[in-house]
């Protein structure tokens, strides 16, 4: 007699039980119903947010060894009836992360659950349940395996905050000599000089005061204010049909370089101070006048979680089409591969964002009618984002903390999986103050000099009468 075989089902339980199940939370406890063979039982949800300004969001993560192709999978609550459909060509590569905002198809309460389904609709694979809100995040720790418990920040899209170091692994040291300098000549620009960006021999500055800089080599490594052209004491800045006063946090050029517009990103009016408006502002910097009136407003205020006056857009950066589409981006606005044609007339890439309030990136595409397409969320796995950088060198982004964070730098590149993950969590040069730095530019390639280049930092503070500091990084 041919002994009874164990269905494929109950052996796939056994082992998710094994690797999974973890004793009952006080406030909530897993639950996973019978799954099916692997790879597709090495799907996890890890991470849900339920309250705060990403609220009504599921992570999942692939613990496996396989990528995972969740292409119409189901995402529910508690009520069988509220289903959030995965888009066609959605993938997890092993070891990845995919976030998830299911706001538009259910909402996610104080006493809920979050349930994961193959495209059937039946085969449930993994599950959640809790009985209090997220404060600020449910989080499996470890990734994948684990328990769920609070988190104290929010990390979609990237490892989560299970050691204290906010996610996306272990912190290295800075790839550079730990020595910094000042750049600046002492108190010439005072408090609030924020995001930079340099385009060869131009640096770019954006200081809240609604004032945008154009800086020059001093001759000794350092900036100075370029006295030509009206630009000694910075230019002032003005909404379209010149109002206004922008609160400028972050600025970036794209491949055409300034002669195409120097681009700012503003969380507020100024003259409005108490009022949220995340936009990002188009320069003509060609003239010699001292005030600069945006010929473009994309005013991004109204598709954002809402967050504080003064919580909004830190940094802005510029990733050209050319990598994303040769990475295999994908766009979380049609769920398929970064298509730049379907967007017309834009600026060749994709202007990535990052807001204080929230510790998010986003990306958008920013058409030249006006027009406008999210098509990028990434957590940054920090408690703030104060400053955005596309390196070309190393095709990488970065994203930097000030002295909230200890002034710590996460760095992040296209996955298998076609989203933004991060790639490395990095301490500030150990010679360097754990300073209110809200800029970050590293060098070009062209200034690699025995495999070592400049970069730079701005510091909002002003700390000892200087904003500009000077290190090294690895080319």
């Amino acid at each position: 007699m041919t002994p009874s075989r164990v269905p494929p089902w109950r052996r796939t339980l056994s082992l998710l039980a094994a690797g999974v199940l973890g004793p009952a939370l006080a406030a909530g406890a897993l639950a996973v119903a019978p799954a099916h063979a692997a790879p597709a039982a090495d799907v996890r949800i890890n991470e849900v947010v339920t309250t705060g300004s990403v609220n009504d969001s599921i992570e999942l993560y692939n613990k496996g060894t396989t990528t995972v192709d969740v292409s119409g999978w189901i995402l529910k609550d508690d009520n069988n009836g509220s289903k959030y459909k995965i888009a066609a060509g959605t993938t997890l590569a092993p070891g990845g992360f995919r976030a998830f905002d299911v706001h538009g198809s259910f909402g996610l309460g104080s006493s809920d659950k979050a349930r994961l389904y193959l495209a059937d609709g039946t085969t449930q694979v993994d599950g959640f349940t809790w009985t209090s809100h997220s404060d600020r995040s449910w989080s499996r720790c470890p990734d994948g395996t684990g328990a769920f418990g609070q988190a104290s920040q929010v990390t979609l899209g990237s490892a989560n905050a299970c050691g204290g170091t906010g996610g996306g692994g272990t912190p290295v040291a800075w790839p550079g000599s730990g020595a910094v300098t000042t750049a600046d000549a002492s108190n010439v620009f005072g408090p609030d000089l924020s995001g930079l960006s340099l385009e060869g021999n131009v640096m770019w500055g954006a200081q809240n005061s609604g004032t945008l800089w154009r800086l020059v080599p001093n001759g000794s490594g350092g900036w100075t204010p370029d006295t030509t052209g009206g630009w000694a004491s910075g230019k002032t800045l003005r909404f379209p049909r010149g109002t206004g006063a922008p609160d400028s946090e972050g600025v970036t050029v794209t491949g055409a370089g300034a002669a195409g517009g120097v681009f700012v990103a503003s969380e507020r009016n100024g003259d409005a101070s108490g009022t949220s408006r995340l936009s990002v502002l188009k320069y003509d910097v060609s003239g010699t006048g001292t005030t600069l009136t945006a010929t473009r407003e994309w005013n991004l205020t109204a598709g954002l979680p809402a967050v504080g006056s003064n919580l909004g857009f830190e940094g802005i950066t510029w990733v050209p089409d050319s990598y994303l589409t040769g990475a295999g981006f994908q766009d979380e606005s049609t769920g398929a591969a970064y298509d730049p044609a379907g967007y017309g007339a834009h600026a060749d890439g994709v202007f990535f964002l990052g807001v204080e309030g929230t510790g998010m990136l986003y990306g958008y595409v920013l058409q030249d009618s006006g027009a406008f397409t999210r098509v990028a969320s990434v957590s940054s796995g920090m408690a703030g984002v104060m400053e955005v950088q596309w390196e070309p060198q190393a095709a990488r982004l970065w994203a930097v903390c000030d002295d909230t964070c200890s002034g710590r730098h996460r760095t992040f590149q296209v996955d298998a999986s076609g989203v933004f993950a991060a790639t490395a969590v990095i301490d500030r040069p150990s010679g360097m103050a754990n300073l209110n730095n809200e800029g970050f530019a590293p060098a070009g390639a062209g200034e690699c000099v025995a495999g070592s280049k400049p970069v730079y930092w701005a510091d909002d503070s002003n700390t000892g009468g200087h904003a500009l500091r000077r290190g090294s990084i690895s080319c």
